[in-house]
């Protein structure tokens, strides 16, 4: 039976945290990489085989849809996104991260299957908002039990990789697209419905391993069942063991106290964000609207103003996305290790604010009729390798500083804004900005490329003087646990600072740095 602080009256120890950061590395967190990381995947898969079936269903031989029907099954899915994350990333907090992780992909592999069973338009919106609800929830459960069972040595790297293989899913969406979409190669009226079964093949794989991912024994350790965490620490500890990793001893005096804390209320949660850490609320907040700003704005229309300044075909701009979205999953993966080693703020400075000059330079050559469709994709792939790197920092630095009691809301909170933000304001203002006619007008989109260069910069200065220097640091330290109670000590000799806002953390003195 799992002991409750609040039953013996008295702060209980535990020493769970300090025994997760203190694993190597071994297949068992490559099992939670895989496991876990596939949501971005599929999130990046749905979006982009939507994008790409759109024209299709508005042939007789499908479903006949219109232009503003093809339109709103977009907005469906990403209103699904933002009611799953907030409906989730609820019982993500209050029920545990595997339980909700398994729910999550159950939802999504049902409803992206029935999807391609649709018969009607309305058939298929209520199917999309479903499947956009089990991936929105994903981000919330996802991102908190990667967190919180991740080394701390190896967090930052894996989270923003894990994040940015969302364009390895836009990647397969794009080839799966140029297979089950050509009239040649398979009937029309089958290849749309063969594209939204793509997702729950790739799921179905997945969900088995995901049954071999434990709890997170931090979630456990904070909701009064220690003895459980306790008991999954020693099996993780042994599964490292056998596959060849060495652990260290952990001391006494890197336990923490853990009391009893009834359930998070939304006043509790609204007193913790707008209160103890606005600081951190204000940086979250900057750091995904400007990332989703930069992101959606482009992304979004970036097919119409190849078409619209090139004079592309419909069939040659998706030839030109390939190179778009490699530099986007490249970014994260070859980056990712720096912001465990050279630092969040300093990483994420400079990955906002080289794209920001890149995209300034970009504009200014736009403007001035310097490029082509090569040469402006090309310059488009460079600020989206770093962009991409500081968007995947944005959601390592919501799911990091806050107090794992209520960690997997704040990340379904700010995924909201940022989705909203991108997906509503961003599209719309830079698609009004481009110029129709043989001839358009450049000036009106150079303006909106620099605003968006201008509105990345500020985010990056934002994140450099609000930002925490989470490297290395335990979850712990980062942020105090509603539930814990006096000092403790991980990773080196510097206590914890209470959760206010405080100064940005820093590297112990006693610590060398990586």
């Amino acid at each position: 039976m799992s002991e409750h602080a609040l039953e013996h009256g008295r702060a209980i120890p535990s020493l769970v945290p300090a025994r997760m950061d203190r694993l190597p590395w071994t297949r068992f967190h490559w099992m939670i990489v895989v496991g876990l990381g596939v949501s971005w995947i599929l999130d990046g898969l749905e979006i982009q085989l939507v994008s790409l079936v759109g024209n299709v269903l508005k042939e007789p031989q499908t479903l006949h849809l219109t232009t503003s029907e093809v339109g709103l099954m977009a907005s469906i899915y990403l209103a699904g996104e933002v009611v799953g994350a907030l409906v989730f990333g609820r019982l993500t907090d209050k029920l545990g991260r595997r339980s909700l992780f398994i729910v999550t992909l159950l939802v999504y592999l049902i409803a992206s299957g029935l999807a391609g069973l649709s018969w009607d338009i309305w058939s298929l919106l209520i199917f999309r908002f479903v499947a956009g609800m089990g991936i929105g929830g994903e981000y919330a459960a996802i991102n908190s039990a990667i967190d919180e069972l991740i080394p701390s040595k190896y967090r930052g790297r894996v989270d923003i990789g894990v994040n940015g293989t969302y364009w390895a899913g836009a990647l397969i969406g794009s080839a799966v697209g140029l297979v089950f979409l050509n009239k040649d190669i398979v009937p029309i009226e089958w290849g749309w419905r063969l594209c939204f079964l793509i997702g729950p093949v790739m799921g179905l794989v997945i969900i088995f391993l995901r049954r071999h991912i434990p709890e997170s024994p931090r979630w456990l350790m904070t909701h009064g069942r220690v003895e459980e965490a306790e008991r999954t620490v020693d099996d993780i500890e042994e599964t490292v063991r056998r596959q060849g990793g060495e652990l260290r001893a952990v001391r006494d005096d890197e336990a923490i106290q853990l009391i009893d804390y009834p359930p998070v209320t939304y006043r509790e949660i609204a007193r913790v964000m707008l209160r103890d850490y606005r600081s951190r609320s204000f940086l979250g907040f900057s750091m995904m609207v400007t990332q989703a700003f930069l992101y959606n704005a482009i992304f979004f229309t970036y097919a119409l103003v190849l078409k619209a300044y090139f004079g592309l075909s419909d069939s040659s701009i998706a030839i030109y996305f390939f190179p778009f979205a490699i530099g986007n999953l490249a970014g994260p993966l070859l980056l990712g290790h720096w912001f465990d080693t050279i630092g969040r703020r300093r990483m994420i400075l400079a990955t906002y604010s080289v794209s920001a000059v890149v995209l300034f330079v970009t504009a200014l050559l736009f403007n001035a009729g310097s490029l082509n469709a090569a040469s402006l994709t090309g310059l488009w792939c460079v600020v989206f390798f770093f962009a991409s790197a500081g968007a995947s920092s944005a959601y390592l630095t919501v799911s990091e500083i806050f107090p794992i009691e209520l960690r997997g809301q704040a990340i379904s909170f700010f995924f909201a804004i940022s989705q909203l933000t991108g997906g509503v304001i961003a599209p719309y203002l830079f698609a009004s900005l481009i110029g129709s006619g043989d001839h358009p007008a450049r000036g009106p989109l150079t303006v909106g490329y620099i605003i968006g260069a201008g509105i990345m910069l500020i985010g990056g200065i934002i994140a450099w003087f609000f930002g925490v220097d989470a490297e290395g640091q335990s979850l712990e330290n980062i942020a105090k646990p509603l539930s814990a109670t006096g000092g403790t000590r991980f990773q080196g000799a510097s206590p914890r600072i209470p959760s206010t806002d405080v100064p940005p953390y820093r590297r112990p003195q006693d610590e060398p740095p990586e």
